[in-house]
């Protein structure tokens, strides 16, 4: 549980340092940096900044001056104020937010290629009947090379074979190296948002076991960038089957689910963490690109058009649509926090 909270808060604090560092670049005053919201349990002022922790740990915010989001119409015109700068500089402090969840998902996944990186050894555990590889393919044999790319983890496997109608493999069996040939056929599965999908197969799982790859840093940075890609492409697929209804509402997960996945997942090790991290980062990232109002892909919005048209978004829409969007988001956690507690009481 303490694991769980601190990851949050630190995903969070990571969050508004990008809001914050990126207000100063263009000369916003942060009146507040907090971690957290509702009552104030500690506070330090540096600067012109009050740095504060507050009650609820599953949040936070940073106040810049002429800026509150529970009062859209607070302006101020003096020159440190959010609301005196352009709508691109303003722009540019709201994905400072997202931005550095992007940038933090990167680094977890470079500083994991560059470390050593766990993952299924391509070790063959046993074949699927009637699949090509059931009658050449054997329990035990370690997959070295297909097509001539070398293989380092079970991870390179599917990748190949959905990008080739042959496979030439080179495999090591009771420490003899043979070579096979293999064609992939088609079948159909179902994917992770449940909906039916064609996929090349050979007929093979994994022997379980664990290999370290390890990557040189040209490497790392290749596949860290391949990893934050898929990751957010997920995500991204995630939320486009939840507004068009390809998936139910009965998949959100709230801060209870959240907290309760981080927990189990820590007991794991480091790497694991690591990993949801990342993910839990992204995730964030994208989550709050999203055009609500109360979010900072709203704002962007506000601004953009704003800059494109040349004259503020009325104040009495902007304040409607906020609200709007305040409540939007308050039933998508009323639904993530139904979700959680049937799950976890075994629904």
């Amino acid at each position: 549980m303490i694991s769980a909270i601190l990851i949050l808060s630190f995903l969070i604090f990571f969050h508004e340092l990008g809001h914050f560092l990126m207000a100063k670049l263009v000369g916003v005053k942060v009146e507040v940096f907090s971690i957290g919201f509702g009552k104030k349990l500690f506070c330090k002022k540096i600067g012109d900044t009050n740095w504060c922790l507050s009650a609820i740990p599953l949040g936070g915010y940073v106040q810049m001056k002429g800026q509150d989001d529970s009062n859209p119409f607070e302006r101020s015109d003096d020159p440190d104020s959010y609301t005196s700068k352009s709508p691109w500089q303003r722009i540019l402090i709201l994905l400072g937010g997202p931005g550095f969840n992007f940038l933090l998902t990167f680094i977890i996944y470079l500083f994991l290629a560059m470390n050593g990186w766990q993952k299924l050894a391509p070790v063959i555990g046993k074949t699927i009947p009637d699949t090509p590889a059931a009658k050449v393919l054997q329990k035990g044999d370690k997959i070295i090379e297909i097509n001539g790319v070398k293989i380092k983890s079970w991870d390179d496997i599917p990748k190949i074979i959905q990008n080739n109608n042959q496979l030439k493999l080179k495999i090591e069996r009771n420490g003899k190296i043979i070579m096979l040939t293999l064609k992939p056929k088609i079948e159909e599965f179902k994917n992770i948002f449940q909906e039916k999908v064609k996929r090349k197969i050979i007929g093979i799982i994994p022997s379980g076991d664990i290999v370290t790859v390890k990557y040189s840093p040209l490497e790392a940075i290749k596949v860290a960038w391949e990893e934050f890609i898929k990751a957010s492409t997920m995500i991204v697929k995630g939320i486009q089957k939840l507004i068009t209804g390809a998936i139910g509402l009965n998949t959100l997960s709230g801060p209870i689910g959240i907290v309760d996945v981080t927990a189990k997942v820590a007991n794991l090790g480091i790497q694991p963490l690591l990993l949801l991290t990342a993910l839990l980062s992204v995730n964030l990232g994208v989550l709050n690109l999203l055009p609500i109002p109360a979010l900072d892909g709203g704002h962007i919005v506000f601004n953009l058009y704003e800059a494109i048209f040349r004259r503020e978004v009325n104040e009495e829409i902007m304040y409607k649509l906020t609200l709007a969007g305040w409540a939007l988001l308050g039933m998508l956690m009323i639904v993530g926090i139904y979700n959680d507690l049937h799950r976890l009481i075994g629904g």
